[in-house]
């Protein structure tokens, strides 16, 4: 087994072992941190020109993207989940367009939209983190 390979075991084994015992409020964190764990990845990529690793970190991105806006509850959000829902959306469509296009500034303006979001969620009052 190489180096690589190892440190990916352990981070799995390190994710998995945290998700088990989170609350809902801690998994969507973890899920907006992997998120911008995997935008810093692609971005990463492509100054390499790792065009293979790229579309695998943007693909992850879009993943996870999905499983938040998958997680959100429309009936007891109401407009809130909407509008996040419709932003998960926009996210999306530019992660893709910043894929086709080999564009780090639209990977930028991703980040920057996931850290607005989970600045949002970091700082929830407690009486709303169930």
């Amino acid at each position: 087994m190489n180096a690589r390979s190892a440190i990916k075991q352990y981070q799995q084994v390190s994710v998995s072992s945290s998700a088990m015992g989170a609350s809902p409020h801690r998994l969507v964190q973890m899920l907006m941190e992997g998120t911008l764990e995997q935008l810093a990845l692609a971005k990463g990529s492509m100054v390499c020109n790792e065009i293979a690793m790229k579309g695998q970190s943007i693909g992850r991105a879009i993943n996870i993207v999905g499983g938040l806006q998958g997680s959100l509850n429309k009936e007891a959000g109401g407009d809130v989940a909407e509008e996040l829902s419709n932003l998960y959306d926009y996210m999306v469509s530019r992660l893709l367009t910043a894929n086709i296009q080999n564009d780090e500034s639209i990977l930028d303006e991703v980040s920057g939209l996931m850290i607005q979001i989970k600045s949002g969620w970091d700082n929830m009052p407690d009486a709303y983190k169930h």
